[in-house]
Order: C-alpha cells, then structure tokens, then sequence
C-alpha cells in the first residue's frame, strides 16, 4: 500500500458495505466480527454507523491471524489482553536515557516472531513486564536486543513463558548490579559523568557472565554415549 492510500485511509470513513469492501470480507462477517466484540462499535450518526481507519487495521489484523492459524476466539482474547495494555507513552515517553532501540510491531508480525507461542496470557505479561506497550492499532517492544534473542530462545525449543519468567528473575539481579554499580562510582568518582558508568558497567557484567557460562560449561556432566 502506497503512503498516499494510506493517508486517505487516515481520514476516511466508511459504511459497512465500503468497510467489507475495503477489508476483502463481506458485510455478514463484518457484523459478526461486531457483534462478537472483535472490532469496537461505529461512531453513529442518526441512523448510519460510520467506520473508520482503526475498524479496518482491525479487520486486516484478524484476516493475518486467522491465516497464522489463530481461532477467533484466541483472537478476541488477544484483544482483549491488548485493549488492557499500557499506552506507549506511559512506557517510553519517560524521557531518560537508553541504548535500547524500541519495535514498532502489528499483532500479525509479533505473531510472526514468535511463532505459537502468542496468547491472551503471553501478551498480558508483556505488557505487565514493560516489554511491550499498546500505540493505536499497533504494538511497541521497549528493545530489538530482547526481541530479536527472545524469538531465537523460541525457535530453539524455550517456551515463551520460560523467557518470560527468565526475564523476570534477570531483571531483579540486573537491577541489583545497577545499583552496586552506582553506588560505587558515587562513592569513590564523585567527578566521573554518570555515562561513564554505563559501559564499564556493562564490560564487568559481561566478562563475568562469559567467565560464569565457561564455568557451568566446563563443569557440565558428559552426555552417554548411545
């Protein structure tokens, strides 16, 4: 689709003939996705119920996931947990610092990433960890870094729960290394600039983490041989 389509897309409104019409689907199916809550209400105007550009995402949305293999029950639940989700805003417009470069992602492609594994309670924890955030009809994660290892943990077999709850446990010991860190450099380099922080920090961790996975590793029992 071309930007000048989807700016008209943007300001149009549409009847629900030219709403299925857009969306490929017919009227029947637009008014079962209503009333099955798939798709919020139409702005009325007397008699006429006017759609518009948010009503036909939604509509492209569901026809992605249904083709993912998605029922329209495991969708209705994925909007649900969606509708319930923190603003972008509320999650990045904070205005500190980051190294992090954030996705913009629709429901079909994080759908795409992680492949099975996207469900009602899957996407609430997201948003409750902060991982993901809700801008209009799209879907926000705070760090390619942990989407693009998330997805790999994925691919190789990990549940998207257990890398979830992984995640919940590193973030407690990440934030403890956080605050040792800075409470060092505040006691013994008052002059140093807070970013200097950052990458020793981050050197330290990763060397240890290095030296701690060739430990586990070199201690690892031997498989028996078949």
């Amino acid at each position: 689709m071309s930007d000048q389509q989807k700016a008209r897309e943007e300001v149009r409104e549409y009847r629900m003939k030219e709403l299925a019409e857009a969306a490929g689907i017919t009227v029947r199916t637009v008014r079962f996705y209503r009333e099955r809550g798939l798709i919020p209400p139409p702005r009325r105007e007397g008699r006429i119920a006017w759609y518009d550009s948010h009503h036909l995402a939604r509509l492209r949305t569901i026809a992605a996931l249904l083709e993912r293999g998605h029922t329209l029950t495991g969708i209705a639940d994925l909007a649900t947990a969606f509708e319930s989700g923190r603003d972008v805003g509320e999650l990045l417009g904070l205005g500190e610092p980051t190294e992090e470069t954030p996705v913009r992602l629709t429901p079909a492609e994080l759908a795409d990433h992680f492949e099975g594994e996207v469900t009602a309670e899957n996407l609430a924890t997201a948003l409750e960890l902060g991982y993901l955030a809700t801008d209009g009809d799209d879907l926000v994660h705070i760090s390619r870094r942990l989407l693009d290892v998330s997805a790999a943990l994925v691919r190789e077999g990990v549940p998207l729960s257990a890398v979830f709850e992984a995640g919940r446990q590193i973030r407690a010991h990440a934030d403890a290394l956080a605050e040792l860190f800075a409470t060092t450099l505040q006691t013994h380099a008052t002059g140093a600039s807070p970013e200097t922080l950052r990458p020793l920090a981050k050197s330290v961790v990763e060397a240890e983490l290095s030296m701690a996975m060739d430990r586990r590793l070199r201690n690892k029992p031997a498989q028996p041989s078949s």
